[in-house]
């Protein structure tokens, strides 16, 4: 936070505290008022929230904050309470108007003014400005005879109630709900992923890295992280998204980075570049591992400071971005390879999180499907619906093994596109539903089978004997399968562990992996 921005208070009217007429009411310590009784602030505005029973009052209060502060600007805000006491009554005035309030962070500080009100009142405006609803600082005066009045920052754990508790629950879930993009979604696994990075989300700016399958999702969930984020203001600027396998060369530095006019042939103009145009939002690096070294090394210093020079300038400019990073294989593979940065990885693997393709989550195709049907709706202004016959058809064929999703959610969108563009009168039937799950098949019996051991190792696969190959190629496809080293040990040593007086499994697999220089993460596919 930015400790230069002018200051807005926000605060509650204390009916008893700073309450008074007479000229002896100078005499006495009123919170809201001897908040403003300092030379060295730079206050703008007051939002006073107070009863409408109490607005004189309230504009006595108003009249003498401007005395001390000229040029304030005082709002004064009706906020009701039958009973100052009750918690979910007092909770859910003071986040109506939390909600409804344009804050403006990248301009304005906020001060959330916690001496006055009920205790209840206080708890409130803690957890909502802990919960980022009320992006501020909590402050809380203190009296005395010196001035100004001594102010502190309060730090409190009072989450613990019961209506308000259930009201974080739901925000929590109204948040999951905003990653998952509206899907009703069914996986238990996947659902206890979403769950973790919406904690991750929503209360940390440290980078994130998002491993999965080319079609898992991993585009669309960092765009719901930018959502979440911009929601709770912890971002204000867009979402950048870069493909890092589409920039080569001096082109990817200038990309990223911007160049200086005549930094090489052709440069005419100066450019600012992606990380500039990401500054206060979000910078989404796909496919991370296709940058080159140099870049590299350049995104790791902007990661950490925030600077940068760019291309053929003398000048760091600055970028006050958070990244998401995508990678659609482990990323140690590349760093054994020497293709990634080690420390960059180090940097960027604080938050780690691996989206299942469609067929680990063969559950998630029917809400999925109706979300593609909706997408498609919206798109051509052409509504289009399964026969009940049809829909029964290809979900049974879309959840049986004979699906293999390989191009994960790009299948499923295909495929809704070819029925809903083929569909007569806007109805899918049994014969397109027949058509396309033979188109399907075709389409992934045509695929080659992509080799285990490359996209493990990449590279360094070449290096291999063919019966090394042949035989690592099942031990990966084992770990990939199996939910522990352990369960992958007994699965690969089921005849040989039997003829042995002690047996550990797990360390065996692990020796046999390091020959190759990999480890479980590596062959499970969960690095």
């Amino acid at each position: 936070m930015d400790k230069n921005l002018p200051i807005v208070v926000l605060g509650l009217f204390g009916t008893q505290l700073d309450a008074g007429r007479g000229a002896n009411r100078w005499g006495r310590w009123r919170p809201t008022v001897a908040l403003f009784d300092r030379d060295d602030t730079p206050f703008i505005r007051l939002e006073l929230l107070a009863p409408a029973a109490w607005r004189e009052a309230a504009e006595v209060v108003a009249e003498d904050v401007q005395q001390l502060a000229p040029g304030l600007e005082v709002v004064h805000h009706a906020v009701e309470f039958d009973d100052p006491w009750d918690f979910q009554e007092v909770f859910s005035t003071l986040h109506d108007f939390a909600s409804s309030y344009p804050f403006k962070p990248e301009e304005e500080r906020y001060w959330v003014h916690i001496t006055t009100g009920t205790h209840v009142a206080q708890i409130c405006l803690f957890l909502l400005a802990e919960s980022r609803i009320i992006p501020g600082e909590l402050v809380q005066g203190s009296p005395g005879k010196e001035r100004p009045t001594r102010i502190s920052l309060i730090d409190l754990d009072l989450a613990r109630y019961d209506p308000i508790a259930r009201r974080f629950a739901a925000r929590a879930q109204q948040a999951q709900g905003i990653l998952k993009a509206g899907v009703e979604t069914r996986s238990l696994s996947f659902n206890r992923l979403i769950e973790r990075i919406e904690q991750v989300a929503g209360h940390s700016t440290a980078p994130m890295l998002l491993l999965g399958p080319t079609g898992s999702g991993k585009t669309r969930l960092a765009r719901q992280v930018h959502a979440l984020r911009k929601a709770r203001h912890l971002v204000t600027g867009q979402l950048v998204e870069v493909n890092c396998a589409t920039l080569r060369g001096d082109a990817a530095m200038s990309a990223l980075f911007g160049h200086v006019r005549g930094a090489f042939t052709g440069a005419a103009e100066e450019r600012p570049g992606l990380l500039r145009a990401a500054h206060r939002g979000m910078l989404f690096l796909d496919e991370i591992s296709e940058l080159g070294l140099d870049e590299q090394a350049m995104l790791l210093r902007a990661i950490e400071d925030r600077r940068f020079r760019p291309l053929g300038g003398d000048i760091e400019v600055e970028s006050d971005f958070q990244l998401i990073a995508g990678s659609n294989r482990p990323l140690s593979e590349a760093v054994r390879a020497g293709r990634f940065r080690d420390d960059l990885l180090a940097r960027i693997n604080l938050w780690t999180f691996r989206l299942p393709g469609l067929a680990d989550r063969r559950e998630d195709i029917e809400p999925n499907l109706d979300v593609e049907l909706a997408a498609l709706e919206r798109r051509t202004g052409r509504r289009v619906r399964f026969n009940r016959e049809a829909r029964q058809r290809f979900l049974r064929f879309a959840g049986s093994p004979e699906a293999r999703w390989s191009g994960n959610f790009r299948d499923l969108n295909a495929a809704v596109v070819r029925m809903g563009t083929l569909a007569a009168a806007g109805r899918i039937d049994e014969a397109l539903v027949d058509e396309e799950i033979s188109r399907l098949k075709a389409d992934w019996e045509g695929a080659s089978e992509p080799d285990p051991v490359e996209e493990v190792m990449g590279t360094l696969a070449a290096e291999l004997d063919r019966f090394d190959r042949v035989q690592l190629a099942e031990v990966i496809r084992v770990c990939r399968g199996a939910r522990t080293l352990s369960e992958a040990g007994r699965l690969l040593f089921a005849v040989s562990r039997t003829q042995r007086t002690s047996v550990n499994d797990a360390d065996r697999l692990r020796k046999y992996l390091a020959r190759f220089g990999l480890g479980w993460e590596d062959a499970s596919g969960r690095g």
